[in-house]
């Protein structure tokens, strides 16, 4: 170090934590007394603070380590930094992950229950296809996986494609069962008391596309934190995750989707993140989170997963195949291949214990590269090892060879029967099984309740109504939607234009008109309603399985969200047809025309919703909607009269019937009975149109019974995979 400089360390005031540091002239801010480090602690402003380094002396120590590691003085500090200029050990990449576990420490809302994970000997069969014969080997996914993971630790599950991973980690979060092992969580087996405690990230990143990143968090928050919360407060933790997960810059931004662009890849599987982490889980779990990003964001993925463990969290991930850097990022490592375990250990270590057994890369070569390769038995460009030599050469009928070398059957033998060997000779596999921790309790595992709320019914209907209305507004007021009532209005109004009731022919041609409007009201909000449930299913699944909110809230946010949108393109359409058509030219007939569309379309919408929910498949829900609605308009009462007896049933649970029936009676009734029939005269045969509360009770009851049968569809389909 020359004289006159000295080494200064830059505290940003607002996270109180080192941001930078850098030489800097000693007569900027005094000459370093003699014997002193000449060190010196500035906040943003200028001003040297004491008391903000004894106060955030955890964070300062931790990151002094690293970036003065036995330095006594400013010379052995600048000495220290010059050393590892170019060291990979001591880089700046560390630097800012010293800083940023700092952050993440003080990211702790409450207390975090430390849990160790601890699975022995599992494995998991998937059942056979009937008349196919299959070995006992080709039915099992998993095979004997056994594994330790600690809080403060982040464990990869490594393993080529289909080899395992995601099963593995539903396993271990509880979302399906096993067939034969154990899996403990501080010695205790799986409850649903776990389910606050866990967090569990989908490899397909699930979120509502036309919600921004602040929107899509602060909903989270407001329904899974909880209640002992104040509503400021839960906004607040979003806003925090959102800081510390680096969002800022795109809070205000879309989620995007397929048509709708958006944030990028890296920054919706940090939202993705964020949404767990807002509960401060104890055990979190991602399934390849790194899929579909560059290495780089990939690398900052992994970084924040690295800092979530380090600050007490049990952190759980599949990787397919990450780069060397993103690679030493791993505490643990678990390597399947075919279901079976290649090696489970410290991932710094695997290099050596397949050194130890004779696989070595011939070339220089990615150690996630080379793992991969040994999981998928290719031993192309490594070294053969001779114990797989002498197995096999004196054999050499049975010996398949591919490309000059051994087939990767034999290969992936080979590498079950070594780990297999190495665990039965080796103590340290019982002695890392039997560690737990001894500053945990688990009793307290078993005092959260499954069925805690975050919110009340009253808040979680409020939160899931605002929400609603924010996401679907987009599409119910789409330009497509927008456009197609507005051309189908325009279109007859011309081809009605101002046609006249004073003749029969007239009437008979306004009857038709009213009965396109109740089949079109029926038709068009059917057809929207079928996919609500089977394009959410997936978003509704993830939710319900973290307990995020009722059933019977979502549903009733769901038909009430629905209700303003769904009644906003029917009345620009009648205002349209009415002026155009000239039909019954009253205030009291556009009223009641208005109110009878408005049942006809709550009516359809149900309908809807209750196919959609019976069979959660689109072209399954769509075939039977279009023989629906055609039975229903066959039966309306404007192509026949008189239906047979054995078929008259079909009238009353058709609400186009009861439109038509009630649209008549609008523009064509009296205001009072005929004195010698004692009906109202009919300029159709055979119709009555007298006034009753028929047709009004009976769509009332289409409406209601229909949503009724909708929830219970809803209530018997199993949503959830945790049972």
């Amino acid at each position: 170090m020359k004289e006159g400089q000295s080494f200064e360390v830059v505290v940003d005031e607002k996270d109180a934590v080192i941001v930078s540091a850098i030489e800097k002239s000693a007569s900027s801010f005094g000459q370093p007394r003699q014997g002193s480090g000449g060190v010196s602690i500035q906040d943003e402003t200028g001003n040297h603070s004491e008391s903000d380094a004894i106060e955030y002396s955890c964070c300062i120590e931790t990151c002094s380590e690293i970036l003065l590691p036995n330095s006594d003085d400013a010379a052995d500090a600048s000495s220290a930094l010059d050393n590892h200029a170019g060291d990979d050990d001591i880089s700046c990449s560390e630097s800012q992950a010293a800083h940023e576990s700092c952050t993440w420490r003080k990211l702790q809302f409450e207390p975090t229950l430390p849990i160790s994970l601890k699975f022995e000997d599992i494995k998991y069969k998937v059942p056979g296809v009937k008349g196919e014969k299959r070995s006992k080997a080709e039915n099992y996914v998993l095979d004997g996986i056994t594994g330790l993971v600690h809080p403060g630790e982040l464990l990869a599950l490594m393993a080529p494609s289909g080899g395992g991973k995601t099963t593995l980690l539903n396993l271990l979060s509880g979302r399906v069962k096993f067939d034969s092992g154990t899996i403990t969580y501080n010695d205790q087996p799986y409850s649903k008391s776990l389910k606050r405690r866990i967090g569990f990230v989908l490899q397909d990143d699930v979120a509502f596309p036309h919600l921004t990143v602040k929107e899509t968090l602060t909903y989270a928050a407001l329904l899974r934190l909880p209640n002992t919360l104040a509503l400021q407060q839960k906004k607040e933790r979003a806003m925090t995750v959102i800081t510390k997960l680096g969002l800022e810059r795109c809070q205000n931004t879309v989620i995007g989707g397929t048509f709708l662009r958006g944030i990028s890849g890296g920054e919706r599987k940090r939202v993705c993140i964020a949404n767990e982490i807002l509960l401060n889980p104890s055990l979190l779990f991602l399934d390849e989170p790194t899929s579909g990003l560059d290495s780089t964001t990939a690398l900052n993925i992994v970084q924040i997963l690295q800092n979530i463990a380090e600050s007490g969290k049990t952190v759980v991930t599949t990787i397919h195949q990450p780069s060397s850097r993103l690679f030493r990022k791993f505490d643990k490592l678990i390597l399947m291949g075919k279901g079976s375990s290649l090696y489970f250990g410290k991932a710094s270590e695997a290099m050596l214990y397949f050194s130890s057994i004779g696989c070595s890369p011939l070339i220089a070569m990615n150690p996630a590269e080379f793992l991969i390769d040994l999981a998928n038995g290719n031993i192309k460009d490594k070294s053969v090892p001779s114990d797989l030599e002498d197995r096999f050469l004196p054999r050499s009928k049975s010996l398949q060879l591919k490309c000059g070398g051994p087939y990767h059957v034999d290969v992936h033998e080979y590498l079950v029967e070594a780990y297999a060997v190495r665990e039965a000779k080796s103590e340290r596999r019982t002695k890392l099984l039997n560690s737990v921790m001894t500053d945990a309790e688990p009793k307290t595992l078993t005092t959260l309740s499954s069925r805690e709320w975050g919110a009340n019914w009253w808040d979680q209907f409020s939160i899931l109504l605002k929400r609603g209305l924010k996401e679907r507004r987009h599409e119910y007021l789409s330009c497509m939607r927008v456009t197609q009532v507005f051309t189908t209005a325009i279109i007859m109004g011309l081809l009605w234009w101002r046609s006249h009731a004073s003749s029969p022919n007239g009437i008979q041609d306004q009857a038709g008109l009213l009965f396109f409007i109740s089949v079109f009201w029926a038709f068009f909000p059917m057809f929207t309603a079928i996919f609500t449930f089977p394009q959410e299913r997936v978003m509704l699944a993830k939710e319900r399985s973290v307990g995020m909110y009722r059933l019977s809230a979502y549903f009733v946010a769901r038909i009430t969200s629905d209700l303003p949108l769904d009644l906003i393109l029917p009345v620009v359409f009648l205002v349209i047809v009415y002026l155009m058509a000239g039909l019954k030219q009253t205030f009291t007939a556009f009223a009641l025309t208005m109110v009878t569309v408005f049942l006809s379309v709550v009516a359809a919408q149900g309908l809807g919703l209750t196919i959609g929910a019976a069979l959660m498949d689109v072209k399954k829900a769509a075939t039977l909607a279009s023989v629906i609605i055609m039975a229903s308009m066959l039966s309306g009462g404007f192509f026949i009269q008189k239906v047979p007896a054995f078929m008259s049933w079909v009238r009353y649970i058709s609400f186009t019937y009861h439109t038509f029936r009630l649209l008549l009676k609008i523009h064509y009734g009296c205001s009072g009975p005929d004195t010698e029939s004692d009906s109202c005269k009919s300029p159709f045969k055979g119709l009555r149109l007298d006034w009753d509360a028929t047709e009004i009770g009976t769509m009332i009851a289409i409406i209601l019974g229909y949503r009724i049968l909708a929830y219970a569809f809803l209530r018997r389909m199993k949503l959830m995979t945790i049972t």
